[in-house]
């Protein structure tokens, strides 16, 4: 399959203001690209910059240098000073993101929050509330609480719901930030599954996996983010051999 998202040379630094001035090189010339249908888990100990590399690709936080290019609508956009108005239309059409915390406006039901990905596409309302209320059931959250808002759930509960709202609709790339911590075995499974059917669908996936089976579930490649291995600039020696 074409490659759907392409990064290169991409830096990120925080400036530590109330320890003066302290520049900290989280993300230094960081190269890799994912195809369709792939899975690229980034590997490396905490504090290496994985999550930090996720939400620098989605937006959140602003690179110091370099490239993040999508496939979005048919042609490729360079993320990297883009303007407002074309991040938001890739988060509504284009890169889809599960974080490690559900964080939805409070007191709109479960059943609300886990449509609004569709109803923003312009999905039918039958229509998001059938595949809600499919993927709520597949993932173990008890009917009685589709009406509730979420932030009562247990963490696990809201676990569940943050990965139905990610899955709601079909993303050509997908940012996961350890997707199965928190979950018991038989929710990590539903999970995998939901990720593996994904991929077969042609999305590109990008994710954090603590757990070795979770990773040998649903890997095609490692991208090593160890210090060593980042600060050589060749994509071959950042991308580990396919698992």
């Amino acid at each position: 399959m074409n490659t759907l998202i392409e990064v290169r040379d991409l830096s990120k630094t925080f400036t530590l203001h109330q320890q003066n001035g302290v520049v900290l090189n989280v993300l230094r010339g960081l190269s890799f690209s994912v195809r369709g249908g792939e899975c690229l888990v980034l590997h490396g100990h905490s504090g290496a910059g994985k999550s930090t590399l996720l939400r620098t690709l989605y937006g959140n936080y602003l690179p110091a240098g370099g490239s993040i290019r999508v496939q979005h609508q048919g042609q490729w956009l360079e993320l990297v000073g883009a303007v407002p108005r074309d991040v938001l239309a890739v988060r509504q059409q284009t890169l889809g993101y599960v974080s490690q915390f559900l964080r939805v406006i409070p007191r709109v039901a479960t059943l609300d929050v886990v449509m609004e990905p569709a109803l923003a596409r312009g999905w039918r309302g039958e229509d998001a509330q059938a595949r809600a209320q499919h993927l709520l059931s597949r993932l173990n959250i008890p009917q009685r609480l589709w009406q509730l808002a979420p932030g009562t759930f247990s963490g696990g509960e809201q676990q569940r719901v943050n990965i139905a709202r990610g899955f709601m609709v079909p993303w050509p790339v997908m940012l996961l930030d350890e997707p199965t911590a928190s979950l018991d075995d038989g929710n990590r499974q539903v999970v995998l599954e939901l990720i593996n059917e994904a991929k077969r669908a042609g999305t590109a996936v990008i994710g954090i996996f603590h757990d070795r089976l979770a990773r040998e579930a649903v890997s095609d490649r490692h991208l090593d983010m160890t210090p060593q291995a980042l600060s050589d600039k060749s994509l071959t020696a950042k991308e580990l051999q396919q698992c």
